[in-house]
């Protein structure tokens, strides 16, 4: 079992549990600040058609926090120190006639299978504890701390304020680059300051989701709620409160189990986007 014996029928009492111990409200104070800022990214990210960029970014994730791990760091130095790199070099890549991204997938799939090997390189010279290594592939929500919560919430705020200076111009790049340029948006630094932000977002997530699941919080909640509605300002909305919704289950059905969160966040996140899907289906016919 988990950390528990199981939940009840009381669902009233099982809140008042989980939250009697400090681990587990840093864990959803954490959660909540993740979910909202993957919630956001991820939302621009499946609008601009970028979801395989964001899936490098996670999985870069990966080496970064094993290279850190081996010179004795925190692992969190590491998220950020390549996520925002590899951003960087992915923002880098020019695209034929402004807006195909054939080669940056190209590219981009490159950097992802180098960092991955230089991941497994990395865990291979540490020879440390291998849970450590499953910690970082999928996730846990043990050992928060209080600086830690602050830390997040501190760059989530950053992200979001900058965000919030792009958003207009972003939001009209993503749907039509070429009229963006032609009214004289700079669209490639309005590309490359969303790629940074996106690999802040993904190096957050990545501490609790893990790197190989971080992807479902980037991507399922937005699909979902942008397969729902096609209003921006709604659609925006609703993948905040999924994503939310999706990170408190998560935490609670891995407070009750022996499994990692990024497991439950990302079969809670695809349930939600199958039932978007049906949904829409639903309207259709």
């Amino acid at each position: 079992m988990g950390l528990a014996d199981g939940p009840t029928w009381n669902v009233v009492a099982d809140i008042r549990q989980l939250w009697s111990f400090p681990f587990m409200v840093n864990a959803f104070r954490a959660g909540t600040i993740i979910a909202v800022a993957s919630a956001v990214m991820g939302w621009f990210m499946v609008l601009r058609r970028q979801t395989f960029a964001g899936h490098t970014l996670a999985l870069v994730g990966f080496p970064g926090a094993a290279g850190a791990t081996l010179i004795g760091v925190s692992a969190t130095y590491g998220y950020f120190a390549f996520c925002v790199g590899a951003a960087l070099v992915i923002a880098a890549i020019p695209r034929a006639g402004g807006g195909s991204y054939g080669h940056e997938s190209a590219v981009t799939g490159t950097v992802q299978a180098f960092a991955l090997a230089c991941g497994f390189l990395f865990i291979a010279l540490y020879k440390g504890f291998l849970n450590g290594v499953n910690a970082l592939l999928f996730g846990t929500f043990l050992g928060i701390t209080d600086g830690e919560v602050v830390g997040l919430l501190v760059v989530t705020l950053v992200v979001l304020v900058v965000l919030a200076v792009l958003g207009r111009p972003l939001l009209f790049v993503s749907v039509d680059p070429v009229v963006a340029e032609a009214r004289g948006i700079p669209v490639r630094l309005v590309s490359t300051g969303f790629l940074i932000l996106l690999g802040a977002a993904v190096a957050e997530a990545s501490q609790i989701t893990g790197t190989l699941l971080v992807f479902a919080l980037l991507v399922m909640p937005a699909a979902a709620a942008q397969t729902l509605t096609a209003r921006p300002v709604f659609s925006l909305v609703l993948t905040v409160v999924i994503a939310v919704l999706v990170t408190w289950v998560g935490l609670s059905a891995a407070y009750y189990s022996v499994y990692p969160i990024g497991f439950f966040v990302s079969t809670v996140a695809f349930v939600v986007y199958v039932v978007a899907r049906g949904v829409r289906v639903g309207r259709v016919s």
